[in-house]
């Protein structure tokens, strides 16, 4: 899963200050309204919304059979909460992938 291109996009990244919107370069631009449309077609895409829900079923089915107290049962039941903490951090970076696409699209149609 992990291969030259995956490391290659991730060491190219493009990581803005959202206060400093206006000062991208077109280029910088191009590239966050890119990675912005990935990111809303991957929150549109139903397939993947049933798979990421039937996970987090899962997840919280086996979190809420946990009757026990036990150090074991313990360590296992934070596991789980941070697996569904996960999941929300990912489509969490979606969305504001999508935000900052539309940001970019605004402060374009602001300085027009």
């Amino acid at each position: 899963m992990i291969n030259e291109t995956t490391i290659e996009a991730y060491n190219s990244r493009l990581t803005i200050d959202l206060g400093q919107v206006k000062n991208l370069t077109p280029a910088q631009a191009d590239r966050v309204r890119q990675y912005g449309s990935q990111a809303e077609t991957l929150l549109k895409n139903k397939d993947l919304a049933i798979f990421i829900h039937h996970w987090k079923f899962s997840v919280a089915d086996e979190l809420a059979g946990m009757r026990d107290h036990s150090p074991e049962e313990n360590s296992h039941r934070v596991a789980l909460c941070n697996e569904l903490a996960g999941i929300d951090s990912f489509i969490n970076s979606l969305k504001r992938a999508v935000y900052l696409k539309g940001k970019i699209g605004n402060s374009e149609a602001e300085a027009q």
